[in-house]
């Protein structure tokens, strides 16, 4: 694996992050909008924004004049995604993170609504995991292309967290 999908994969590692890469996927903003979003520091948002702009996994969208300043834009593109590979232990780091994320998004889980969540460790046919894998590349792809900033009207507010993979046959003892 490369050095720039190490440092990609590192930048990702931490929940605010993932929280900023799903803002910039539905639309670009300045580290002022971040930080009013998230509830952050101006600092922190631009000290985030520069590691994942370091790593590649943002990339500017423009300026904008402010108060006589000028803002850089950021987005993320998502299409370029390389997630799951690596080094074991800048995988688990992303793990780790996705499931801190994870937690935090499903204390906001509206209740009496559609929802769908699912965990398994499973013996399938070959043909099933191809089609199950194309549905879930699929959901995602959708998701990603038809985000829209937050709070646009005529939107929702949802999570869509899947993790796929072929495992070894070797038993999951955890030695």
């Amino acid at each position: 694996m490369s050095d720039d999908a190490i440092a990609n994969l590192r930048a990702g590692a931490h929940p605010v992050r993932l929280r900023i890469l799903s803002l910039l996927t539905g639309a670009s903003m300045s580290a002022a909008e971040v930080a009013r979003e998230l509830g952050l520091t101006h600092a922190n948002a631009s000290y985030h924004l520069r590691v994942l702009a370091g790593s590649g996994a943002v990339v500017e969208a423009g300026e904008e004049k402010i108060r006589g300043g000028v803002a850089k834009r950021y987005r993320h593109p998502w299409e370029q995604q390389l997630r799951g590979s690596g080094r074991p232990d800048d995988r688990d780091l992303y793990v780790r993170a996705t499931a801190e994320e994870l937690v935090r998004r499903s204390r906001l889980r509206r209740e009496g609504t559609p929802q769908s969540m699912t965990d398994a460790e499973l013996w399938v046919g070959e043909d099933v995991w191809k089609r199950a894998m194309q549905l879930v590349e699929d959901a995602a792809r959708l998701i990603h292309a038809e985000a829209r900033p937050p709070r646009s009207p005529g939107t929702v507010h949802v999570n869509m967290t899947a993790a796929m993979f072929r495992m070894t046959d070797a038993q999951g003892t955890g030695s």
